[in-house]
C-alpha cells in the first residue's frame, strides 16, 4: 500500500531548489507556504515537510528569481536558508542530513515579539497603576505593536492565498477590541497570541528532536587506518572500501563488513535488538551501534550520507511528510469549518442588534470571540502531530514504518500472514540428511550442489555449504534454471539433473520409486525434503531442517493477545508446515505455489484487513498484494525500500510492537481530534452567552495546540502478500 499524496507531474525545466524553512509550528504553516510559492510563475513540484523543515521546488528563474522566493517566504513570518541546489536531471533521493539544532527560545524572532510584547503589556500595567487616568489607553502601545507585526503578516498571507489564517482572525479581533474600547483585552489577546506561537515553535521542535536523535547516533569521526597508524577523519570523507578502526566503547562510523577482530556490538539505537550481537569476520555492522568488547577492523561498504541511519531519517521523514487519510479527511473539514465559524462570528455581531435590539458593544464583542475560536490549527495538527510521533518512536526501536497511511492501517490488522523461510524461521537451514536411492551421498550432494550452484536461496546455500564442508567438488553444468514452486535443474554430464520438491518427483512419474516412509518421517520431524533426479528418475533425497527464530513463538502469542489471527502461508510440504506451526501455535496454509500465496491472500482480505510478513527478498508480490506489507531484514537495502513498513531487527515480537504502536496512535489522534473539536465548541457556546472573554478564546486555538502537540509527544517515550514462490524449495523460494 502506498501514500498517495502527489499527483504526477509533467516534466518541467529548471533548476532544483532546496530550502531550509525555519519558524513552522504546525501543518498549517507548511500550506501558507506552498499555496504562497504556488501562485509564483515559474514555480512548480512545491513541497514542504513540517518536520524536517525542508522545502523543495523547481524553479524557473526567468519567471521568478530565487530572491523572490525567498523573499516570499521572509514575507509570511519564516526564516528561510538555502539547502543547496541542484539540476532536476541530477536530483534523486539525496539525504537530508541536517535537520539543524534548534536555538534558545529567546534567540528566535517569536522569542523577542514575546519579550517585547510582554514588556510593553508590564509597563502598560504599571503606568495604569501610577496614573489611573490614562488607564484606558496604557495598553494600547502592546496591542498595537503586535497588530503591526500580525497584521502585516496576516496581509501577505491574503495577498498570498491564505485570507483564513490565524493571523488573519487575530488581527481583525484585537482591531475590533480597540474600537470597542477593549485596549487591555486587545493587549492581552497579542500577547497571549505571541506566547502560544513560541510554545507552538518549541513543542514541534521537540518532536522533531525524535529525528535529530536517530541523526547524532553517528559519530563525527572514524578512525581511518592507512598503514600500520589510524587517524581521526570526519565520516563524510570516508570511501567504499577504505579500513576503519573501531575500539571497544566507540560506536560503529560506517556501514560495513568486520575484516579482522571478533566483538560485541549493541545494535540497538538502529534495529531495536536489546542483545548485543556478536560480531567477527564477514559480519556485517551499522553506523551507530556500540562496540562492547574487542577491537574491530571494518572495511566500509557505505559512505555517510548512504548508511543505514541516514536511509532511515530519509524514509522516516518522507513517512512523517506524507499525509494519512485521517489528515486527509481532516483538512476537508477544517477548509469549510473556519469560513463557517467566521460566518457565525459576522452572523452574532449583526442578527442581535439589528433584528433584536441588542446591545452593539456586547455582540461585537462576542463575534470578536468567535473569530479567535474559528483558527482550526489545534485540530489540523492533532493527525500528523501524532503521526510523526509515532513513526519516530518506531524507528528509535528499529521499526521503519514508511507511511502515515501504513501507520494507520496496521493497527487495524485482524490477519497477519507470515512467510516462513527467513521470517518466522532464521533463514539458516542446514542438510541434516542425505540419502542415496543410487550411488554414494558424496555422489549425490554433489550434483544437487552443482545443480543450486549460483542461487541465492536459503537452501540452496545450504546445500551448497554442505558440499563445501565435506570437500565434495562441484562439476561443469550447463542451462540451468528454475521452475518456479517446484524445482531447479541443469544438464550435468549429459543427465538432466532436478533438485526439487516430493511432490514434483510425483509429477514427473516417481511416485513409486521414492520411499514415502522415509519422506514422511523426515517431514513429521519439521524437516524440508529435497528429491534429487536424474533424467525425470529419483536418485536419492537430502533432508533440511530451519529452526524456528528464538521470539517466534512469543511474537505469535503477543498477536494472539491483541486479538490478531495469525495464518503461515508456505511453499513447503503439509506435514513441515504443521510441524513447524504446531510449534508456534499459529494456523498454516502449505505446499502453496506463487499464485496460490496470492489468492490466499485475497481471500484473507475478504475477512479483514491483512498484514504479509515476508523476508524482503522474494516476497515482493506478496507484500504488494495485502493491505500493508512488513519486511523482515536487518537493514538490508530491500528491508528498507520494499514494503510499507520493516522490522530491522529480524524480531517476530516488533509485529506485535508494530500493532500496539499504531493502535496507540489512532488513540492518540483520536483523542487529540475529540479535544479539539471538543474545546472550541464549548467555547462557541460559552462566548455567544457571552461568558468567553477574548483571551480565553485565543486559548480555544493556541492553547489546544500546545496540549495537542504534547499529547502526540507522549509517543516518543513508548518502550516498548506473500511471496512469489514457496519455501520448500526448488523453485526459488518456498517459504
Amino acid at each position: 500500500m502506498q501514500d498517495e499524496t502527489m499527483e504526477a507531474a509533467p516534466p518541467v525545466t529548471g533548476q532544483a531548489l532546496r530550502y531550509k524553512v525555519a519558524g513552522m509550528d504546525c501543518p498549517s504553516c507548511v500550506g501558507k507556504i506552498e499555496t504562497a510559492l504556488r501562485r509564483l510563475p515559474g514555480a512548480s513540484g512545491v513541497g514542504l515537510n513540517h518536520h524536517s523543515q525542508i522545502l523543495r521546488l523547481t524553479l524557473d528563474e526567468a519567471a521568478t528569481p530565487r530572491a523572490t522566493v525567498e523573499a516570499t517566504i521572509r514575507g509570511l513570518g519564516f526564516g528561510v536558508e538555502p539547502a543547496d541546489t541542484i539540476h532536476v536531471a541530477e536530483s534523486g533521493a539525496a539525504f537530508d542530513t541536517a535537520i539543524g539544532t534548534e536555538p534558545p527560545w529567546w534567540q528566535t524572532g517569536r522569542g523577542r515579539i514575546v519579550i517585547l510584547i510582554g514588556l510593553l503589556v508590564g509597563g502598560g500595567s504599571l503606568l495604569s497603576w501610577l496614573a489611573p487616568a490614562v488607564a484606558d489607553y496604557a495598553p494600547m502601545p502592546a496591542a498595537l505593536v503586535g497588530l503591526a507585526v500580525f497584521g502585516r503578516r496576516a496581509v501577505r498571507l491574503a495577498r498570498s492565498g491564505s485570507p483564513f489564517s490565524i493571523e488573519m482572525l487575530m488581527s481583525v479581533a484585537t482591531l475590533g477590541a480597540l474600537v470597542i474600547g477593549e485596549t487591555e483585552e486587545a493587549a492581552v489577546v497579542v500577547l497571549l497570541f505571541a506566547i502560544g506561537e513560541l510554545l507552538e515553535g518549541v513543542a514541534a521542535g521537540t518532536a522533531r528532536s525524535g529525528i535529530r536523535a536517530l541523526s547524532a547516533l553517528v559519530p563525527r569521526t572514524a578512525l581511518l587506518i592507512e598503514g600500520e597508524s589510524a587517524r581521526a577523519v570526519p565520516v563524510e570523507r570516508l570511501e567504499v572500501g577504505q579500513l576503519v578502526l573501531v575500539r571497544p566503547g566507540d560506536r560503529v562510523s560506517a556501514d560495513g563488513v568486520v575484516e579482522e577482530g571478533e566483538s560485541d556490538i549493541d545494535e540497538s539505537p538502529v534495529t531495536g535488538e536489546s542483545v548485543p550481537v556478536a560480531k567477527s569476520v564477514g559480519s556485517p555492522v551499522f553506523a551507530g551501534g556500540i562496540n562492547a568488547t574487542g577491537v574491530l577492523r571494518v572495511r566500509v561498504t557505505r559512505k555517510a550520507s548512504d548508511n543505514t541511519i541516514a536511509r532511515i531519517v530519509q524514509l522516516v521523514e518522507e513517512a512523517q511528510a506524507a499525509k494519512s487519510p485521517t489528515a486527509r479527511w481532516i483538512e476537508r473539514f477544517s477548509a469549510r469549518y473556519t469560513p463557517a465559524v467566521i460566518a457565525v462570528s459576522v452572523l452574532t455581531v449583526l442578527v442581535p442588534p439589528l433584528g433584536f435590539g441588542g446591545d452593539w458593544h456586547s455582540w461585537i464583542y462576542r463575534g470578536l470571540a468567535l473569530l479567535l475560536i474559528g483558527c482550526p490549527c489545534a485540530l489540523v495538527l492533532s493527525t500528523p502531530a501524532a503521526i510523526a510521533s509515532g513513526i519516530a518512536a518506531g524507528a528509535r526501536r528499529g521499526l521503519l514504518i514508511k507511511g502515515s497511511a501504513a501507520l494507520e492501517a496496521i493497527g487495524k490488522v485482524r490477519t497477519i500472514a507470515f512467510d516462513k523461510t527467513g521470517t518466522l524461521t532464521l533463514g539458516q537451514p542446514r542438510v541434516t540428511d542425505i540419502v542415496p536411492l543410487d550411488g554414494t551421498e558424496r555422489t549425490l550432494l554433489g550434483l544437487a550442489a552443482t545443480v543450486e550452484n549460483g542461487s541465492a536461496h536459503p537452501l540452496a546455500r545450504a546445500i551448497l555449504e554442505r558440499a563445501a564442508a565435506d570437500g565434495v567438488p562441484l562439476r561443469p553444468a550447463r542451462d540451468r534454471k528454475a521452475v518456479p514452486g517446484r524445482a531447479v535443474q541443469a544438464v550435468v554430464g549429459g543427465r538432466l539433473i532436478e533438485v526439487g520438491s516430493p511432490r514434483h518427483a510425483v509429477e514427473r512419474g516417481s511416485a513409486g520409486a521414492l520411499p514415502a516412509d522415509t519422506v514422511a518421517a523426515f517431514e513429521e520431524e519439521g524437516k524440508t525434503v529435497a528429491a534429487v533426479l536424474a533424467d525425470g528418475r529419483p536418485i536419492g533425497l537430502l533432508a533440511l531442517r530451519d529452526e524456528p527464530r528464538p521470539d517466534a513463538a512469543q511474537g505469535i502469542a503477543a498477536l494472539r493477545g491483541l486479538g490478531v489471527r495469525s495464518v503461515m502461508l508456505t511453499g513447503d510440504n503439509r506435514r513441515t508446515g504443521q510441524a513447524v506451526a504446531r510449534t508456534l501455535g499459529l494456523e498454516v496454509e502449505a505446499e502453496l505455489l506463487p499464485e496460490d500465496k496470492l489468492r490466499a491472500i485475497a481471500g484473507l482480505k475478504g475477512q479483514g484487513t491483512v498484514a504479509m510478513i515476508g523476508d524482503g527478498i522474494n516476497d515482493g508480490p506478496a507484500l504488494a498484494a495485502a493491505d500493508v506489507g512488513i519486511a523482515m531484514g536487518g537493514g538490508t537495502d530491500v528491508a528498507l525500500e520494499t514494503a510499507d513498513a520493516a522490522l530491522l531487527g529480524n524480531r517476530v515480537e516488533g509485529v506485535a510492537e508494530l500493532v500496539t504502536l499504531s493502535r496507540a496512535t489512532l488513540a492518540n489522534i483520536h483523542q487529540n481530534v475529540a479535544f479539539a473539536l471538543g474545546l472550541k465548541a464549548v467555547f462557541l457556546v460559552t462566548t455567544l452567552f457571552g461568558i468567553t472573554d477574548l483571551w480565553l478564546a485565543i486559548l480555544a486555538d493556541t492553547g489546544a495546540t500546545i496540549i495537542v502537540t504534547l499529547n502526540a509527544l507522549r509517543l516518543l517515550r513508548r518502550k516498548g502478500g506473500h511471496l512469489p514462490a514457496s519455501q520448500p524449495v526448488f523453485g526459488r523460494k518456498e517459504s
